[in-house]
């Protein structure tokens, strides 16, 4: 988005970001972050990102006084595909947030980034229930074992891909994030996000690099070294300090 406003002397850059635009993609099936290899879908975090790209947009045209003329339009269609997050992603007998409108069943660690991208608050409960149903065992119906947090679980959700896979590095520290966040208002959360941070340390190279995934024997699988790892590394452990910092 800063390109944007850098660049705004090419009027098509700002045109972008319309109701139209948002309008066609809103209703998409797309394969989302992980880019599956099967069957498109509504899933739930490319819901959150299109909602993030409007509710910026907004604060671009306030922060900059950049000419908005239907920013009406671009406030009830933010404000509409909350709505339709909240009721179409929810599963209420799981108590949590699925990985997609079509199978709400299915866990997906990448909803953890609703408090992250100030989608809705940490301490929002059906946030919190979605983290702890996530920090269950595989066997338990979660994602994270050893503390160290599975994309999705590859028997429930249809890839395209099929096999097995390791537990995904940008995921867990996406988790320590939430749970840092989270943790400002439920202080055990705070403590399994320290726990956490600490054990992932573990998992990093004689030079402190991490890949992008590690196995259950704790072998590195995947990427390496892997940028997104290390980017949200840096967030997580920013926020943590920061948080335990105030919280002494």
């Amino acid at each position: 988005m800063t390109v944007v406003v850098k660049n705004y002397k090419e009027p098509d850059l700002w045109v972008f970001m319309n109701p139209r635009f948002i309008d066609v993609h809103a209703h998409s099936l797309i394969r989302s972050i992980w880019e599956v290899r099967g069957k498109k879908r509504h899933f739930t975090y490319s819901k959150i990102m299109l909602w993030v790209a409007i509710d910026r947009g907004l604060r671009l045209a306030d922060k900059r006084s950049l000419p908005c003329p239907k920013r009406n339009e671009w406030l009830a269609a933010r404000d509409d595909l909350y709505e339709e997050i909240m009721h179409k992603a929810w599963n209420p007998a799981l108590q949590a947030f699925g990985q997609s409108y079509e199978e709400t069943d299915a866990l997906d660690s990448s909803v953890l980034i609703m408090p992250l991208v100030f989608f809705m608050t940490p301490s929002d409960p059906r946030f919190v229930n979605t983290l702890k149903q996530i920090l269950k065992t595989p066997e338990r119906g979660g994602l994270t074992s050893n503390n160290l947090v599975y994309r999705y679980d590859v028997t429930k959700s249809d890839d395209g891909v099929g096999g097995e896979e390791g537990t995904f590095c940008l995921c867990t520290l996406w988790c320590i994030e939430a749970l840092t966040r989270a943790g400002e208002f439920d202080r055990p959360l705070l403590q399994r996000a320290i726990t956490m941070f600490e054990d992932f340390l573990q998992y990093s190279n004689h030079v402190g690099l991490c890949t992008e995934e590690i196995s259950e024997a704790g072998e590195a699988l995947g990427n390496a070294v892997q940028g997104f790892t290390h980017v949200t590394l840096i967030s997580a452990a920013y926020n943590l300090s920061r948080t335990m910092a105030t919280m002494k």
